[in-house]
Formats: structure tokens, C-alpha cells, sequence
């Protein structure tokens, strides 16, 4: 995830990031013990690192409520044009339910830093998640007000014995497109 970090004046999003090791990574097994705990100690002093060099370093949380993480399931398996989003690891993951509830308790223990604090996103409506999201990112980065100025169209010239040329005399595109 370093080499993808944002240069000055750009911006990174990340789908999970480094966190996947102290969640999916460690429920599953997919590292050892000393890698999640590496993790959850180094996390934090690497984060004020890169807030301390200048990066904006903002966390969502998006969360979901039982019920409505279960609708969604159910209606990934009822509907044939949604299965592709249901996979056998979304499968188990459900069946750790807890496993993934403490891990998210715990990461949020070790990471959720003044720095770098972990802001929490009511899911349960998709649309509304991500307006209320994009609303709160918007409004954790400064920026200078480039509103520009108001443009006053001036008056045109006033006709002082021009004549126009007649469109006769000139050569237009065909219009194969016309105004409707």
C-alpha cells in the first residue's frame, strides 16, 4: 500500500487497506499471531508518520445492522443477477460473525487514533451511506474557496454599417445532426 500512498496534491482512495490484516486476515488465518499483532502495534505510529508527512488520513467504517446485512445475503441467493457477490468466503465470514466482531473491536481499539480517528458510517441504506460520506470527507479537507468571480456580459457592439457575409457564400459541415 506504500507505493500507491498519494503524491502532493493528489488523492488515494483505499478499499480496505492494510486493514484486511487485522480482520479478514486474521480471522481466516491468513497470518500469524506475531503478524496481527505486528500489526495492531505498528499501525498507529505508521499512520501519525504519514499524517505527520502531510497526508490527510481518513477512515470509514461503513456498518451494516444484522438485519439488514442478512436481506442482502438473502437477496444476493434469491437473486440470480446478484449471486456473482456472494462468495464462499462471504459464506464462512458469516459463519464467524463474532470471530469478525471482535477483530473489528479490537482493530478499532488499536487504531482509532486522535490522528486518525475511525468515523463510523450507518450502511444500512447504500445511497445514503455514501452521500453522508462523501459529505463528511469533503468537509475534513481544507480547502481555498475558488468560486470565481461573477462574469457581466458586456453589451455587444452596435451595428455601425456592417453587413453581414450571406450564408450563400460560405461552407458549412452538412448537418447530419440537426437541432431538435
Amino acid at each position: 500500500y506504500v507505493a500507491h500512498l498519494p503524491a502532493a496534491g493528489e488523492i488515494v482512495l483505499f478499499d480496505r487497506s492494510w486493514y484486511n490484516r487485522a480482520g479478514v486476515e486474521h480471522v481466516m488465518g491468513f497470518c500469524t499471531e506475531e503478524e496481527y499483532w505486528e500489526f495492531l502495534r505498528s499501525c498507529p505510529s505508521f499512520e501519525r508518520m504519514l499524517v505527520r508527512s502531510g497526508i490527510y488520513l481518513i477512515k470509514y467504517w461503513f456498518s451494516v445492522s444484522d438485519e439488514e446485512q442478512e436481506r442482502r445475503f438473502q437477496s444476493r441467493i434469491d437473486d440470480p443477477t446478484k449471486r456473482w457477490k456472494l462468495s464462499p468466503m462471504d459464506l464462512t465470514a458469516r459463519s464467524r460473525w463474532v470471530e469478525y466482531s471482535m477483530a473489528k473491536d479490537q482493530m478499532f481499539a488499536y487504531t482509532d487514533i486522535k490522528q486518525a480517528p475511525w468515523f463510523v458510517v450507518n450502511a444500512d441504506v447504500k445511497k445514503l451511506a455514501r452521500l453522508n460520506c462523501i459529505h463528511h470527507l469533503l468537509h475534513q479537507i481544507p480547502y481555498q474557496d475558488l468560486t470565481p468571480e461573477p462574469i457581466n456580459l458586456p453589451p455587444r457592439q452596435t451595428e455601425i454599417g456592417y453587413v453581414r457575409t450571406p450564408m450563400d457564400y460560405q461552407t458549412f459541415v452538412p448537418q447530419v445532426y440537426p437541432r431538435s
